[in-house]
């Protein structure tokens, strides 16, 4: 199972939200592109780069750091894409993988437009999921502002007959509080789902999680304030897998 070190962007700062708060941002005193070179170095083979101004804005908003950093890594983007030249400008700057989130549970009509004309390999969708009052999974939209009564799983259905492949679910709830990753979500999502690569989000904190993680069936997993925060260690899980 891949470990990708998350790299989430306002305004070129590196920070961490808490649930997807942008009242409750953590801002880290890192240089973007230095902090992705030494996940390269620790072993990274992909990162996931979040551009929030663009979620919240509605457009890709840091296009240019974005491929900056994708110049010497293989990066999976998302944030703000609503649109097809969304996806071509992210890709015109060397994303290998477009993150799309709203418009694929709002307009999958579009999604699967972009799906047949870019190809399983350049997609990744994003399932940012939260319980409401009666324990309901609905996923979110719009930076995770709004949560939509969108069935999810007759989405899903949908999308493996067209052939996606990379699903990159969250549980939002989870997202930045260092509480563990929802394992019994992501089992359920691996078992029932066995054709995706789904990559599980929010939670981690250490080594047994993403060991705990690797064992639910999920091909990789994000990880962002606990490589940050020293806590998961990226150069030595490398190391004693190598051993």
């Amino acid at each position: 199972m891949k470990i990708i070190p998350a790299i989430d962007l306002v305004a070129g700062r590196v920070v961490r939200l808490k649930q997807g708060e942008f009242a409750a941002q953590r801002t880290f005193d890192f240089d973007a592109l230095a902090l992705a070179r030494r996940y390269l170095d620790a072993g990274a083979e992909w990162l996931h780069l979040v551009d929030l101004d663009g979620a919240r804005q509605g457009a890709p908003a840091q296009v240019e750091l974005v491929a900056r950093i994708a110049a010497d890594a293989r990066v999976q983007a998302g944030g703000g894409v609503r649109t097809r030249a969304d996806v071509e400008r992210l890709l015109a700057a060397g994303v290998a993988r477009v993150v799309v989130g709203s418009v694929a549970v709002r307009a999958p009509g579009s999604f699967l437009d972009w799906l047949a004309e870019f190809g399983a390999e350049r997609l990744c969708l994003a399932l940012d999921l939260r319980r409401d009052a009666e324990q309901r999974w609905r996923p979110a939209v719009d930076a995770w502002r709004g949560d939509t009564d969108a069935d999810f799983t007759a989405l899903l259905d949908r999308y493996a007959a067209a052939g996606l492949r990379h699903v990159l679910c969250t549980d939002i709830d989870r997202d930045g509080m260092a509480e563990g990753p929802n394992l019994v979500l992501y089992s359920e999502l691996a078992a029932h789902w066995p054709q995706f690569d789904w990559i599980a989000s929010g939670g981690v904190r250490d080594r047994d999680d993403v060991d705990a993680l690797a064992a639910s069936g999920v091909a990789a997993c994000v990880a962002g304030t606990a490589l940050l925060d020293g806590s998961l260690d990226l150069e030595e899980i490398a190391c004693s897998r190598a051993a």
